[in-house]
């Protein structure tokens, strides 16, 4: 089969840790040209390093998802260093999920912030790329929790429904306005990441991490299907997928 991955250029958000790490890796493997983002800058570097040792090509910056400034740096780098972008994977995410009753605001704004704005910063950077020249893909990560919603995890379900929202649009206009982007949302449940270490509420923090102690899958298993998505043939969108451990009754 044709490797329709080879000599992509791809950015990813989130890229330092977890399925942004084993994606960067995977897609690297490929032939892709990658451009990491996240906010630790040493990370980054250990993971560039790792893929040019490996005889692959990855540049990488500082990011905060956060601010727009940041995601727009991104492309640009990808422009400058390769010419183009091909792909970008918004990948950065939050779950320090609690009970609405224990009023943890602090955490609905930076969930709301990274998972909702984040998502837009990355899109608002990249789409008049792809519109002006007519390609592209749009990749997220949202969650199970995107699909539907649970106890203690009220704001950060809400943040992930609102991905699924944006992305079946972007899809639909992208269709309709004749740009050939394309779009692929992702819904993890127990994979491999740091989310579950930055739960503040020690009794969610304590259930969740039973769950992912108990089910959780290889981040590669995400980055397996990340490829699967983007080397589709251009005329071809698989729009969503939803991923994780067999044995989990999600």
């Amino acid at each position: 089969m044709q490797n329709n991955i080879q000599g992509k250029v791809v950015i990813i958000t989130g890229a330092s840790s977890g399925i942004g790490e084993a994606t960067a890796y995977k897609l690297a493997e490929n032939g892709a040209k990658l451009v990491l983002g996240a906010r630790r800058e040493d990370k980054l570097q250990a993971i560039a390093d790792k893929i040019k040792a490996n005889g692959g090509e990855a540049v990488y910056r500082a990011t905060d998802v956060v601010n727009p400034d940041d995601s727009k740096a991104l492309v640009a780098l990808a422009k400058q260093t390769f010419g183009k972008v091909d792909a970008i994977f918004l990948n950065a995410g939050l779950m320090p999920s609690s009970p609405l009753s224990a009023l943890e605001t602090a955490n609905w704004n930076a969930m709301i912030d990274v998972n909702i704005k984040g998502v837009l910063n990355g899109i608002a950077a990249v789409l008049p790329e792809f519109e002006a020249q007519k390609s592209g893909h749009i990749i997220t990560t949202s969650s199970v929790a995107g699909l539907k919603a649970y106890p203690g995890a009220a704001v950060y379900c809400g943040t992930k429904w609102a991905v699924k929202a944006i992305m079946e649009s972007l899809r639909m206009e992208s269709a309709q306005a004749g740009t050939h982007i394309r779009t692929a949302t992702i819904y993890p449940a127990a994979v491999q990441s740091e989310l579950v270490d930055h739960i503040t509420n020690a009794d969610t923090s304590k259930g969740y991490r039973e769950l992912y102690d108990n089910y959780e899958i290889p981040a590669e298993r995400v980055a397996s299907v990340v490829a699967f998505a983007i080397g589709q043939p251009a005329d071809t969108n698989v729009s969503e997928f939803t991923i994780g451990p067999t044995t989990q009754p999600w």
